[in-house]
């Protein structure tokens, strides 16, 4: 019989909690534009969705050949706001699934803490994880380095073969193989079914389908 008190399920934040993804890349998309760079709805998903903030300003700056001022945020910052705070929901099904799952979850998402805390508030999740959210900029490499996992895991007090993480991104799937842990991938967002695969990952498509998945990687 599995013990529910040794078993951690991580939990990405956007495209996995709440359906922010689609929302933000189309703010990318303006951003971008007017930054200097025209780039596709698709191409964003491909270059960002699932990564750090550090690699996207990395990206951009290489792209443009030219370092951004430190406030460059500043002046699009309503934008993402304003945007989420009209159209922001949570992923379908993933209410009803976290009712049912019983092992202690956490959030580890590549997106900043106060970012979470808005879209969580939001989606009406914040005290459902307050406490035991995780930020890339907790440590020194997000995803798809295995540092923000691994992180959570240690400060939680689980290793790493005790953990289930669930993604939605290419990033988040290659950083939870990469700290050995269990992966579940949700290919019900934007990011295409074929760079979710990989060695031992579950892919479901709907969240109705999630407090099964983690069972039965549970109890394999």
């Amino acid at each position: 019989m599995v013990d529910n008190n040794q078993n951690l399920i991580i939990f990405d934040c956007d495209g996995v909690l709440v359906d922010s993804e689609i929302i933000s890349v189309a703010v990318d998309q303006l951003v971008l534009a007017d930054l200097g760079w025209t780039l596709s709805i698709e191409e964003i998903i491909d270059r960002f969705v699932g990564r750090s903030h550090a690699h996207f300003l990395q990206v951009v700056e290489e792209h443009l050949g030219r370092k951004l001022s430190d406030d460059w945020e500043d002046a699009y910052q309503h934008l993402y706001r304003q945007e989420l705070a009209a159209n922001l929901k949570l992923i379908d099904g993933i209410a009803d699934a976290l009712e049912v799952i019983p092992y202690p979850m956490c959030v580890a998402s590549n997106g900043s803490h106060s970012k979470m805390e808005f879209t969580l508030t939001r989606a009406g999740l914040w005290s459902r994880f307050e406490g035991r959210i995780f930020s890339a900029s907790d440590v020194k490499h997000g995803k798809p380095a295995p540092d923000l996992f691994l992180h959570a895991a240690e400060v939680l007090g689980f290793k790493p073969s005790e953990c289930v993480v669930v993604e939605d991104s290419w990033a988040g799937v290659q950083a939870a193989i990469a700290a050995s842990m269990k992966v579940v991938a949700y290919a019900g967002g934007i990011t295409r079914r074929e760079q979710l695969e990989g060695d031992g990952v579950v892919i479901i498509d709907h969240m109705s389908q999630l407090p099964d998945a983690i069972n039965a990687l549970i109890n394999h």
